[in-house]
């Protein structure tokens, strides 16, 4: 969330960052109108605690007044800072100033482009049709006993997924990140603190009935998480993670034509990476996570564009955000296998998670999050951009040690 101190002091400013994200700036006003009566209740709770400590034993009668109002009060109190907090968590944060100023994708802005599309001699299957003929992805399996949107991988094709995710947190080790395998479900804290919303249009969340667990759409959940309501010394900052999981994902809507197949899935594996850093540190660690998903690309030889995100597509947590996007030739057209943002102190707002100065004083960390290899969206890549014309698949260079062949064929 927004620091509070914030929104009393520069209300028009922060009006004017949410507008451009799309958010009501009526909101600002609302929680300044729920703030003020917080104030003055808990001034009045703090007067009448501050009374009671005084009063000495003879004092009964005065003591049974001051606690018949605290039995008011105190109920009044905790129901203003709960509709507080609520109101708190509908203010996204606010974007960085230099951020394209845009409603949608449309006005995303594109930095640069890598590598040329592959020019085909041959008519250019999709990835479902390359898949089922190498008998190595079956969605009619997945639908059987799961649903519509799950799948199998067989063969070369579950072996591609365990290749994408060694090299991943292969090459990410080797740049100072910290492998972890995270868990796949998370409290409503987690969730909720990092953004993923359980109800309404924005629902990704499958939540666990009867219990305070959902599925994570993502190991930001559980990265996030792994340091909440801890203060971190400055000297051990940035922590830098990279983390494994499954990720689960509702997906629930119309997206077109593009979104067939493993474009959009209820559930895939993930490479996460997750940096905790010095407030001045975040624009240098952001560079760094989108130099790396770029890395990463460029080793798997698949051509790619970086777009930026403008204010009306950055998504509640972010200050600043980017895509990578891949080639997909079934669609002669980009499609996005990876994100990163950088979301401030807002997400350490939610968790309470602060570093301690060398002065002894304690802030809040800024955290950021980055896509390294989603195993959905990246194969789908590879499959499409390295097909060849008897309908094998050729595999990227730098995967064949962790395949031990160089090819797929049925």
């Amino acid at each position: 969330m927004l620091d509070i101190k914030l929104i009393r002091e520069k209300p028009d400013f922060v009006k004017t960052g949410i507008s451009a994200k799309g958010s009501d700036p009526k909101l600002v006003d609302e929680v300044l109108e729920i703030d003020k009566k917080y104030r003055q209740v808990l001034g009045e709770i703090e007067n009448l605690r501050a009374a009671r400590n005084k009063l000495t034993k003879d004092q009964l009668t005065e003591g049974k007044i001051i606690k018949d109002q605290l039995k008011v009060g105190e109920p009044q109190l905790s129901q203003l800072e709960s509709q507080l907090n609520q109101l708190l968590s509908q203010i996204p944060n606010l974007p960085a100033a230099d951020v394209p100023i845009g409603k949608g994708e449309k006005d995303n802005l594109e930095i640069h482009r890598w590598g040329a599309p592959r020019k085909f001699d041959f008519p250019v299957k999709d990835h479902l049709q390359l898949g089922q003929d190498l008998r190595i992805l079956d969605f009619p399996a997945g639908a059987k006993v799961s649903g519509s949107q799950f799948y199998y991988w067989f063969g070369d094709g579950a072996l591609l997924e365990l290749a994408l995710i060694q090299f991943a947190f292969n090459l990410l080790a080797q740049e100072g990140f910290t492998p972890v395998i995270t868990p796949d479900l998370a409290k409503s804290r987690y969730y909720l603190g990092t953004g993923y919303a359980p109800k309404g249009d924005e629902a990704q969340t499958y939540t666990i009935e009867g219990q305070d667990l959902g599925l994570i759409a993502t190991a930001e959940v559980t990265l996030a998480g792994l340091h909440a309501d801890e203060i971190i010394s400055q000297k051990d900052l940035p922590l830098k993670y990279i983390g494994y999981s499954h990720v689960f994902r509702q997906e629930a809507g119309a997206y077109g034509k593009y979104s067939k197949g493993l474009y959009r899935v209820h559930q895939f594996t993930k490479a996460e990476m997750f940096i905790y850093c010095l407030p001045e540190e975040s624009v240098q660690m952001h560079q760094l996570i989108l130099s790396l998903e770029e890395k990463l690309y460029q080793q798997l030889q698949i051509p790619y564009r970086v777009l930026e995100m403008c204010t009306g597509d950055l998504g509640a947590m972010a200050a600043r955000k980017y895509d990578l996007e891949a080639w997909m030739p079934s669609r002669n057209d980009y499609g996005e296998v990876t994100s990163t943002s950088n979301c401030t102190d807002y997400q350490a707002r939610n968790l309470n998670i602060r570093y301690k100065t060398t002065s002894g004083e304690t802030e809040f960390v800024h955290m950021l999050n980055g896509t390294a290899i989603a195993t959905s969206r990246t194969p789908l890549a590879i499959l499409e951009n390295y097909q060849n014309s008897d309908g094998s698949v050729t595999i990227p260079e730098v995967l064949r040690p962790y395949l031990g062949k160089d090819i797929i064929k049925k």
